[in-house]
């Protein structure tokens, strides 16, 4: 079956933290560890509730501020601080493109509702057919109904398409719906797996 549609996951693969010295200097100014802090940003009961559109992106922030007995006027600042070492893979986004004319491209992530506003700013939803964002759909990935909607955006069946994502339970949970998955360890593997599923193109 010829393939259709590429879909990529963001966080941790096209937006990757390279550099671990922010976030590192943010735990230890405020007296914790590295893995403390990412438990509270990313672990707690208001991040899961904004990765599904329950709350706003400012709203866990500001739960956030509060389980760091900080002010939640500061909640920028930290959330600036806390993402610093992030990078954002520009040579994928450019594959991304480049597959534009030939097959539907989507990203399906998991992420609060600044997401957008985010890839816009940053100049690369152009790279994308579709986004389908768990805080703007009501649910989030490993949920079958999430590959669903995108699949459907894209107007392709799920055997004609890929998914790229870090997680392996999310990638488990494509292929149990008939899409292809690629478990993303690094970008130049990830890169080859794509094209190999490509090459009928």
């Amino acid at each position: 079956m010829t393939i259709k549609a590429v879909f990529f996951d963001l966080g941790g693969v096209i937006v990757r933290t390279e550099f671990q010295a922010p976030r590192q200097r943010l735990a230890e100014r405020l007296g914790m560890e590295y893995d403390d802090i990412e438990k509270i940003v990313f672990g707690g009961a208001s991040a899961s509730r904004a990765s599904i559109g329950e709350i706003t992106e400012e709203e866990h922030w500001r739960s956030v501020m509060k389980t760091l007995k900080l002010p939640a006027s500061k909640y920028e600042r930290i959330r600036d601080e806390f993402f610093a070492g992030d990078v954002i893979d520009r040579e994928l986004l450019d594959f991304l493109r480049s597959l534009k004319p030939k097959v539907k491209t989507g990203l399906i992530s998991n992420a609060w509702s600044g997401l957008r506003d985010y890839i816009v700013r940053e100049k690369f939803d152009d790279a994308f057919h579709h986004m389908v964002i768990s805080a703007e759909v009501g649910v989030a990935k490993p949920d079958p109904k999430i590959y669903h909607i995108a699949l459907e955006q894209a107007q392709v069946k799920a055997k004609e398409a890929v998914f790229v994502d870090d997680f392996i339970g999310n990638i488990e949970a494509c292929k149990k719906i008939g899409m292809q998955g690629i478990h993303f360890k690094d970008a130049q593997s990830a890169l080859q797996q794509v094209k190999a599923l490509l090459q009928a193109i």
